[in-house]
């Protein structure tokens, strides 16, 4: 975005403070649950800071999951075209389009809102989304985001805050101790770097870790003759038991350990190597290199983090 083209600044008066936040949450009878990974942001600061660090600006339609009471929806109206909010809580759902008319009514027309579980949207209401901008439940994160940049092609860029430990396995590179599912499944889709960090005190309630930025440039997938989802169990089966070498990690996979080793050196792999030094292209040349009438079983991905 151009100097010129800069986002608008937003007055406090238009954007939620915490005494709003917890005004508007009493009256609802809402009470942030665990079980949705709900945590209000209360600081003005840190909404603006998301809408610029996510280069958003008056030509983009953009998707935010789970708006909550509206901290960051509010932020984000007057810089772009359109925002579809996708929420599952019935109840927030219901006052976010009257929280937005009455602190923001000129904007009111620019907001749709959508109710239901992030994970189930495969399809939203027209115009198609050019980015995803949301401060995301922690214990949806990862599978939210991938999810999205599957089903929206339209989707060129993403700024999410999530746990600054999921930030850092998205953006990590290989090599890195905390490399491997996450970290590889949305290089599928994009150039992921950390955009910044978060303290705990801009929430209410507080969490008990902070939060970090994470950005997504998407860009093409690496060319192949694998499909995404022969990569995604490649990687899957890579990282099940991420200690051992690839020839056996993927004995399964591939059918057996001498099978995985044919695969690998096809693909210029020491089959000695272990998921963690391997970059999202040459899984893809794994995957490709897969011996024909191999099993096709799945491995069992572990909860945390691993998703397809």
């Amino acid at each position: 975005m151009t100097k010129k083209d800069a986002a608008p600044h937003v007055d406090d008066a238009a954007l939620l403070g915490a005494a709003q936040v917890r005004e508007l949450a009493e009256r609802l009878e809402v009470r942030p649950t665990k079980q949705w990974g709900q945590n209000f942001v209360v600081d003005a600061n840190t909404v603006r800071k998301i809408v610029r660090v996510a280069g958003v600006g008056p030509h983009d339609v953009v998707v935010e999951v789970g708006p909550g009471l509206g901290s960051l929806t509010l932020a984000l109206l007057p810089v772009v075209k359109h925002v579809t909010a996708v929420e599952v809580d019935p109840r927030l759902a219901g006052a976010l389009e009257e929280t937005v008319r009455s602190l923001q009514p000129e904007n009111a027309d620019k907001l749709r809102l959508v109710a239901a579980d992030a994970l189930t949207v495969t399809k939203l209401p027209g115009p198609d989304p050019t980015a995803l901008v949301a401060n995301l439940p922690y214990n949806i994160s990862v599978p939210v985001v991938l999810s999205f940049l599957q089903h929206f092609p339209t989707i060129e860029r993403v700024l999410v805050m999530v746990q600054l430990e999921v930030a850092e396995r998205l953006a990590a590179k290989p090599g890195s101790k905390i490399y491997g599912v996450p970290s590889l499944k949305a290089a599928w889709y994009a150039d992921v770097e950390l955009a910044g960090r978060v303290g705990r005190n801009v929430f209410w309630p507080a969490p008990n870790v902070d939060s970090g930025l994470v950005s997504f440039r998407r860009r093409k997938p690496p060319k192949t003759t694998a499909s995404r989802e022969d990569v995604f169990r490649c990687i899957d089966a890579a990282f099940l038991q991420r200690r051992k070498a690839l020839r056996g990690a993927l004995a399964s996979w591939a059918g057996s350990p001498d099978a995985a080793e044919q695969a690998l050196v096809a693909a210029g792999v020491d089959p000695r190597t272990r998921g963690e030094q391997l970059d999202i292209t040459t899984f893809a040349r794994i995957a490709e290199a897969r011996p024909e009438g191999a099993g096709t079983a799945q491995p069992r991905a572990r909860r945390r983090g691993h998703t397809s």
